[in-house]
């Protein structure tokens, strides 16, 4: 797991290994980035699959109760197979743009 801070979002890349043991180790490292945007970068992931994603749901969900983004990149999955408090995207300049899309709804009060 890589921890690069960016402007206004922490990116978090997975490089391989179980997507099991790195929502884990995910979750034991909230605290440390609780405050912040994140986007996780599963894309060097050629085989995630809808099960793996919904492990981040719980993840998710702390996020947005903290007005905060949690933004998901794979291309691996229909969007259509997740709820829609994932937000999973294909590439990291629509992770970007997703961050700021969240920021300016919260800035006007949506």
């Amino acid at each position: 797991m890589k921890f690069d801070r960016k402007e206004n979002y922490v990116l978090i890349t997975h490089k391989g290994g179980s997507i099991t043991e790195f929502i884990s180790a995910l979750t034991k490292h909230h605290e440390e980035i609780e405050q912040d945007n994140v986007v996780v970068d599963l894309s060097h992931n050629p085989n995630v699959t809808s099960e793996h994603l919904m492990g981040f749901l719980e993840i998710a969900e702390l996020y947005r109760t903290n007005n905060r983004s949690f933004v998901i990149i794979s291309d691996q999955v229909s969007i259509d197979d997740l709820p829609e408090e994932l937000v999973v995207v294909p590439t990291s300049q629509e992770a970007e743009d997703m961050i700021q899309m969240d920021e300016i709804q919260r800035d006007l009060g949506f």
